[in-house]
Order: C-alpha cells, then sequence, then structure tokens
C-alpha cells in the first residue's frame, strides 16, 4: 500500500498518512506506455503550418540567365532553382498533420503509471478539500506555501470541476488545476508535485453545470 502526506484544508499535516486506493495506486511504472503516450501528446499540440516554396511555384525564371555556351561561366537553366538568391527551396516544407492517436488503454496505463510515479516519489500529496469560496490568487498561493510547495511546479486535481481553485491558480506561472479525471500523463508529469483532493480518490463527482475548465499552460 502507498502512502501519501495528508493536509487538512486549512494546509495542516495530519498526523496519519492518506492510504492511497490499490486499484489505481499499485506501484506500476510502464516506462515505455509512459513514453508512447507523451510523444502522442506533444505530436498532438503541434500546428503543422509550415510552408515554403518550391521552386516550381515561385515566379520568374521562365528564361535562360544565359546562353548555354561561349559565356565561360557554368551553364544554367533558370533563376529559380535553389542555389539562386530568390528561388525555390529545395526538399521545401508543407503543411501537414501531426496528430496521432494511442489506444484507450494505453492511454490509461500511461496515466497509471505516471500517477505511481510520482507517488512512489513521495511527489503527491492529498488535501481533505479545497474551499476557495471567491477566486483568490492569494489564497491559492498561502496554501501552497503551507503546504512547503511554494516556487514548484504544482498541479492540483479537484474532485470534478472547481472554477474558484483554477481562477485562483490561472495567474501563477508555476502552478496548473485540473479535474481529477481530465489529467493525462502529460499534464502529471509536466508538474514536480501533484496536489490532489481527497474526494477524487474516492468516487468520482459528476462534472457540474460550470464552464469546462481550460488546461494549465506547459512552460
Amino acid at each position: 500500500m502507498i502512502e501519501a502526506p495528508h493536509f487538512s484544508a486549512a494546509g495542516a499535516r495530519l498526523k496519519t498518512p492518506f492510504a492511497l486506493p490499490t486499484d489505481m495506486f499499485d506501484g506500476t511504472v510502464h516506462e515505455p506506455v509512459i513514453y508512447q503516450a507523451v510523444n502522442a501528446f506533444r505530436a498532438n499540440q503541434r500546428v503543422g503550418l509550415a510552408a515554403t516554396k518550391t521552386r516550381g511555384e515561385v515566379s520568374g525564371g521562365g528564361k535562360k540567365p544565359w546562353k548555354q555556351k561561349g559565356t565561360g561561366r557554368a551553364r544554367q537553366g533558370t533563376t529559380r532553382a535553389p542555389h539562386w538568391r530568390g528561388g525555390g527551396v529545395a526538399f521545401a516544407p508543407t503543411p501537414r498533420d501531426y496528430r496521432t492517436g494511442i489506444p484507450k488503454k494505453v492511454r490509461q496505463l500511461a496515466r497509471k503509471s505516471a500517477l505511481n510515479a510520482r507517488a512512489a516519489d513521495g511527489l503527491l500529496t492529498v488535501v481533505e478539500r479545497l474551499e476557495f469560496e471567491t477566486p483568490k490568487t492569494k489564497q491559492m498561493t498561502a496554501l501552497l506555501g503551507k503546504l512547503g510547495l511554494e516556487g514548484r511546479k504544482v498541479l492540483v486535481l479537484t474532485h470534478g470541476i472547481n472554477s474558484a481553485a483554477y481562477l485562483s491558480a490561472r495567474n501563477l506561472p508555476r502552478a496548473g488545476v485540473l479535474p481529477y479525471t481530465d489529467a493525462s500523463a502529460y499534464d502529471i508529469l509536466w508538474a514536480d508535485v501533484l496536489v490532489v483532493e481527497q474526494g477524487a480518490l474516492g468516487a468520482q463527482a459528476p462534472a457540474t453545470a460550470e464552464a469546462a475548465v481550460p488546461r494549465p499552460r506547459k512552460n
């Protein structure tokens, strides 16, 4: 059984560590699957709009620069060749789609492995609940300070959608907030430390009717 530090909603450390559920935290760390999931995630973020013109797409060059023989210079057929200034690009990049997919079970195993890796290294902390009545960056900063995580890259995983917690961390460049069920393997590995709301590790709460929470920025 893997245990994690347990804190109250006020940020006070509790004497008894939190026993992580064995169905998710069983010590499994499958590195090849993590590698595959992270590569797929990063490939799916690429826009793929790089484009330059080949020699067949640039304008001009219909006439030979000079005659074939008798000038003493190397023969040239067009000024649009790649070695001419203003010519086309050899092997020019064209817009393409970099998106790639992986099976659902592989994605789930990668997420489970990432959570287990963070828990095994002692980089997962459990908080009883996040009580943010109104969005306040100061409240999130104070909580992270009490947890001893100030200045580190922290991902807070909430029990369902918590807009107040998300807005409280939005201005912090090294912190992000996501619902526990929405965090991917990349999101988990992006952060140095995970802070998980206790309710998220039990029965999953249904999403509320609030607006969807965007993903945190990846620096």
